[in-house]
C-alpha cells in the first residue's frame, strides 16, 4: 500500500525531521507517495531557496495520479460540517481523496487528518 505523505510531513523532514521520522522507512521500502497538490505546495518554497537535490529528490518520488471529483469534495465537506469539523481545509480533502482513489494511507502531521478519518474513512499511518 502507497503512503501519500502530505505536506506537514516534509516540512518537518527538511527541517528538523523530529516528528517525520518514519517517512525513512517509507522511503527505504519505496512505499512512499506524493501527488501534484502537494508538490505545488512544496515546490515553490524550494525554488525560491534553490534546493535543487531536493527538487529532484521529490520528482522521483511516486507520484499518484490526481483526478478531484469534486462532487464527492462538496460532500465530504458536507459531512465535516454537519459533524462540527468546521476547519478542515480543501486541501486536506483533495488529499484525503485521493488516497482513497489510489488505496493508500495518509502520513500526516496535521490534526485535521485524525479529526476527518473516522468520517471518510482514510487509512492514516499512527
Amino acid at each position: 500500500m502507497p503512503v501519500l505523505a502530505d505536506t506537514s510531513v516534509w516540512v518537518d523532514y527538511f527541517r528538523s525531521g523530529d516528528r517525520s521520522g518514519k517517512l525513512d522507512f517509507f522511503i527505504d521500502e519505496n512505499l512512499i507517495a506524493v501527488n501534484d497538490l502537494i508538490l505545488a505546495e512544496l515546490l515553490p518554497f524550494l525554488k525560491v531557496r534553490r534546493q535543487k537535490r531536493l527538487i529532484t529528490l521529490l520528482y522521483a518520488v511516486e507520484k499518484l495520479p490526481l483526478k478531484i471529483d469534486w462532487n464527492q469534495i462538496i460532500e465530504f465537506q458536507t459531512q465535516c460540517l454537519k459533524n462540527g469539523l468546521n476547519g478542515i481545509g480543501i486541501p486536506d480533502l483533495i488529499i484525503a481523496q485521493n488516497a482513497l482513489q489510489n488505496d493508500a494511507a495518509v502520513f500526516s502531521l496535521d490534526a485535521h487528518f485524525k479529526r476527518i478519518r473516522p468520517l471518510l474513512k482514510i487509512w492514516l499511518v499512527d
